[in-house]
């Protein structure tokens, strides 16, 4: 599939929509107001994704959408584009500039190019599934086997407790070397872009994942679900630098019940 146009249409999206949002971060007086979901949303992220649906349906009229605030139209279509204006409102709305906008394009159901941008870190990281480049720059992900040589990254880290098994989560930042939460989209730039080797979330909808993916694969990395599964569609994220270091994430977060038993056993 030739790739080129979209490539550049995937760009000049997520710099328009950049444009748009980078002047509301830290606006005094920006309104905050809560989804049916308990999660903020802002004017922001609203506005970003209409100017994208609106450029979108312009070139290509007849591609479908998904997009966090507005929903989904010709999710048929043979391609589907799927946006997250703002990944990371929680860091938006409280000055934190590690926040970006995730953009993906399905081909018949599958992410063929994604894109993460940093609008203020100045940082654009677009992804095919063969390679990734971060402003024009091809990237790889590390070399990293071992999980003590490896930078563990997170959005949240209680959330493994109360959407998986929070236990397994504990043992596994007792294995690696470090554990941070530069999480949402700018952790799986860091662990594309060579910088970190796992970053990981128990619970994520379509827009949080589809981007992750063909820019995870395109610099030379593995990502899955939590259990190993496919990344898209899924409920769960779990990127790592090379395919050994995946497969020690995994066997840690996914212990048989026999080994859940005797440490549920231990004083």
């Amino acid at each position: 599939m030739h790739l080129a146009p979209f490539r550049t249409f995937i760009e000049d999206l997520a710099r328009a929509s950049g444009e748009f949002i980078r002047p509301l971060f830290r606006q005094p007086g920006l309104a905050i107001e809560a989804k049916a979901d308990d999660t903020p949303v802002t004017a922001a992220d609203r506005g970003a994704e209409e100017l994208m649906r609106a450029r979108i349906a312009r070139e290509f009229p007849a591609h479908g959408i998904l997009g966090e605030e507005f929903g989904s139209e010709r999710l048929d279509a043979e391609f589907v584009w799927v946006l997250d204006p703002i990944d990371g409102t929680k860091s938006f709305i409280s000055g934190v500039p590690l926040w970006g906008t995730l953009i993906a394009l399905l081909h018949r159901g599958q992410p063929v190019l994604g894109c993460i941008h940093q609008p203020v870190l100045g940082q654009l990281l677009v992804g095919d599934g063969t390679t990734t480049t971060l402003n024009g720059t091809p990237v790889r992900c590390r070399a990293t086997t071992r999980l003590a040589e490896a930078t563990l990254l997170t959005s949240d880290p209680l959330k493994p407790a109360q959407h998986r098994n929070g236990a397994a989560y504990d043992a596994l930042t007792r294995r690696v070397r470090l554990v941070r939460t530069w999480g949402d989209c700018y952790g799986y730039l860091l662990v594309a872009g060579g910088w970190a080797d796992v970053c990981l979330d128990p619970i994520m909808n379509p827009w949080d994942i589809a981007a992750l993916v063909p820019v995870i694969r395109g610099a030379g990395g593995t990502i899955t679900d939590w259990h190993g599964h496919p990344p898209y569609p899924a409920d769960s994220t779990v990127a790592a630098a090379t395919p050994e270091l995946h497969a020690a994430v995994l066997e840690t977060l996914n212990p048989p019940p026999s080994a859940q038993r005797r440490g549920a056993a231990l004083p």
